[in-house]
């Protein structure tokens, strides 16, 4: 959502309200304190919340953003597991394959990672219950940068790198096996995913170059959506088919886009650059984790929507009698 920043008032404005008034969008006041104008809005925005124990990225992360966990990662190959409690993060079961550029589903307490690298490209599925990693039903393609959606048990992986270049391929999971579905129209890696195995959503990439296709899954065969207002690649998501979020990436690593079934638009934009990080959570309430390179490759940042408050820049130097 477009904020404004700055503006020119010609003639003359009262303003008898001197407080916050949030209780719906479009309010303006002033701030007898700082001597500013203020006003009420209703869009997203981005705070920073606990930074993770270990920095990384090529990481996955699944759950909410009051209850995520983040798994893998590069920096170098990792196998280590944080979940976050909505405030810190603390340490979890260790991968069993150490690995990075991987796809998550799921909960924090019912997770799963596949695909990956470690070094080389790998197929291995593991599940985790809270505590610890198990064995899952190896993957049919080994690759990497690839996206996925849905449950530990009803999960579903598409896109990434295989043999060298870009994937078109998706593969279903039933919770014991994976079986082929229809493949994405744009072959890409680095890309987003949000939603269901069913009701899935692919946004961005790379395919060679940063691109702005997103495509919607029904279960057997995926279709245009629309278009990202940024072409980006290593970039993150969150929510379902209908009501999604896409943020972090390259070019453009702050940018926030909501989707609603239709089309993308504007949302609040991060206070840091995440990417090749993680997210976890829903269109309205998101967790970002994650970046390619110090310092802030262990940065956390939560996305609420609601009323909000914003401040034109710039000073109003009173004149005597002001309002008389």
């Amino acid at each position: 959502m477009a904020q404004l920043q700055s503006t020119s008032i010609t003639g003359s404005l009262n303003l008898a309200a001197a407080t916050a008034n949030t209780g719906s969008c479009g309010n303006l006041w002033f701030n007898t304190t700082t001597n500013k104008l203020q006003y009420s809005y209703y869009g997203g925005v981005w705070s920073v919340g606990g930074a993770m124990i270990i920095g990384r990225a090529c990481l996955a992360g699944a759950g909410t953003n009051t209850a995520a966990l983040a798994f893998g990662g590069a920096n170098p190959a990792r196998s280590c597991t944080e979940t976050y409690n909505g405030t810190s993060w603390s340490a979890g079961g260790a991968l069993s394959t150490a690995r990075y550029g991987l796809a998550g589903a799921g909960t924090n307490t019912a997770a799963l990672a596949f695909n990956g690298r470690s070094p080389a490209a790998v197929t291995c599925t593991e599940t985790y219950n809270g505590t610890s990693w198990s064995a899952g039903g190896a993957m049919i393609t080994n690759r990497f940068c690839l996206a996925g959606a849905g449950t530990n048990t009803a999960a579903l992986a598409f896109g990434g790198v295989f043999g060298g270049g870009r994937c078109a391929c998706t593969e279903t999971y039933n919770g014991t096996s994976w079986s082929a579905g229809g493949a994405l129209s744009t072959a890409r890696y680095s890309l987003g995913g949000a939603g269901t195995n069913t009701a899935a959503l692919a946004f961005g990439g790379r395919s060679p170059a940063a691109v702005t296709c997103t495509e919607t899954y029904n279960g057997t065969s995926w279709a245009a959506g629309g278009a990202l207002s940024t072409s980006r690649y290593g970039l993150a998501g969150a929510g379902t088919n209908t009501a999604a979020l896409a943020f972090g990436g390259t070019p453009g690593g702050t940018c926030t886009e909501t989707y609603n079934g239709t089309s993308w638009s504007a949302g609040g934009v991060l206070n840091f650059s995440h990417v090749q990080g993680a997210g976890a959570g829903t269109n309205t309430a998101a967790l970002a984790f994650g970046h390619f390179s110090a310092p802030n490759n262990n940065v956390t940042e939560t996305y609420n929507v609601g009323f909000q408050v914003n401040t034109f820049t710039g000073t109003v130097t009173l004149p005597p009698y002001i309002g008389v």
